[in-house]
């Protein structure tokens, strides 16, 4: 009698072992811990704390154009400035992009444990279900007999025994059926808190990309207004001139340094230029906004020389280099901007002006079709575009002469 009790109850115990194991591929599944619970509940601040930290760094517009106006006597100081601010906001824009690649990374993980959690949850109500329907149909009935049958009190105990670890592994299977409900709702929570930080980026994002947009408006209009700041029109010129002066001053002695550079080398380690083609600089943007050669001067309105092809292209295209060669210089000045020069051997250099960034850095040999810079309005420029010159020997050249074979 003993021996058939104990096969009965292993049976009825494997029964609701089936019905309470959870399906396949879930079997890894560990019922949510305290720890696992604080940790979702720190993900939750975490979120909250990011979204509070976005509004603290966020650019103050109005501060920057007041601090802009200390310096709009000095058009050099003024430029230089406003291109510092906006190296400085490319910079965080590039910053949150990087978080929101990270947000849309951890959003993504925590719908895939949503998703386990929620399976789980199911099979567990499912598997209640079955349970709850198996106890009414049988289980009182059933317990009873394995009582009244009993042959004496002891055997009346050991069964009772029995039934009570039953009923104690239903509240188990209960109470992780609750635990888990809650840690799904807590994922979710999880979840939400993390879109919702994600579109706080992104909408910084935009914020400051309407920044950038509105202090290279109020550059351009400071540079287009520049006769009633300077005074009158051969003041305007002579101004001119001397930025022009002093951008052909700084080249010359880039070019001296590398030829100085070069006289310390033996003539066979020295770099030539083979005489290929060029690649087009800006590429997929092939409007010229302005060509070599004597033009009107956009806003002085006297006849110039413009020693480059300014190529139009929106903010941030990128910049590559035309041929291969070594960066001499990537630097800044409130003339040329952000600006990159290439030497690429035989006295024959390329220079790249206006970048909103720049990609390389002095000394870095760069082949044909790298990337370098990106397209921008830094310096002196009322709008974005590739000022794209050639040297040779010193002097500008048409680029035209390289750029087609």
């Amino acid at each position: 009698m003993e021996r058939r009790l104990k096969r009965t109850l292993i049976l009825f115990l494997c029964l609701v072992c089936a019905i309470f194991t959870a399906p396949a591929g879930l079997s890894s599944y560990a019922a949510p811990t305290e720890a696992s619970i604080k940790e979702q509940e720190q993900k939750i601040a975490e979120q909250k704390k990011q979204r509070d930290a976005l509004k603290a760094n966020m650019t103050n517009l109005e501060k920057v154009k007041a601090d802009l106006q200390k310096s709009k006597n000095d058009l050099a100081e003024y430029i230089t400035e406003l291109d510092g601010n906006l190296v400085e906001i490319e910079e965080k824009i590039k910053e949150l992009t990087g978080q929101i690649t990270e947000k849309e990374a951890e959003i993504e993980e925590t719908q895939a444990q949503l998703q386990e959690a929620q399976d789980i949850q199911q099979a567990q109500y499912e598997a209640m279900k079955h349970r709850i329907r198996f106890m009414y149909e049988k289980g009182e009935t059933y317990y009873l007999a394995l009582l009244f049958e009993s042959d004496s009190y002891a055997d009346m105990m050991n069964r009772a025994d029995y039934i009570e670890q039953i009923s104690a592994y239903d509240r188990m299977k209960l109470d992780e059926y609750v635990a888990n409900t809650n840690y799904v709702a807590l994922v979710a929570e999880t979840l939400e808190e993390e879109k919702e930080t994600l579109e706080a980026v992104q909408e910084e994002v935009r914020k400051e990309q309407d920044t950038v947009q509105e202090l290279l408006a109020e550059k351009n209009e400071q540079l287009s207004g520049i006769e009633s700041e300077i005074g009158d029109k051969q003041a305007q010129i002579d101004a001119y001139k001397a930025a022009v002066q002093q951008e052909a001053a700084e080249i010359a002695a880039l070019e001296k340094a590398v030829a100085a550079d070069k006289a310390a080398l033996e003539e066979a380690n020295r770099r030539q230029y083979n005489g290929g083609v060029f690649a087009w600089p800006c590429p997929k943007y092939t409007r010229i906004s302005d060509d070599f050669g004597m033009r009107m001067h956009p806003t002085l309105k006297t006849e110039m020389m413009h020693n480059g092809v300014d190529m139009a292209a929106p903010y941030g295209t990128p910049v590559i280099a035309a041929y291969d060669g070594t960066v001499v210089a990537a630097a800044y000045s409130s003339s040329m901007g952000n600006y990159v020069m290439i030497d690429h051997g035989s006295g024959l250099f390329t220079v790249y002006m206006h970048c909103s960034s720049l990609s390389v850095s002095r000394g870095q040999e760069v082949s044909k079709g790298q990337n370098i810079a990106a397209v921008g309005s830094t310096g002196r420029s009322t709008g974005n575009h590739l000022h794209f010159g050639v040297r040779l020997n010193g002097s500008y050249v048409n680029p035209w002469n390289y750029l087609r074979s």
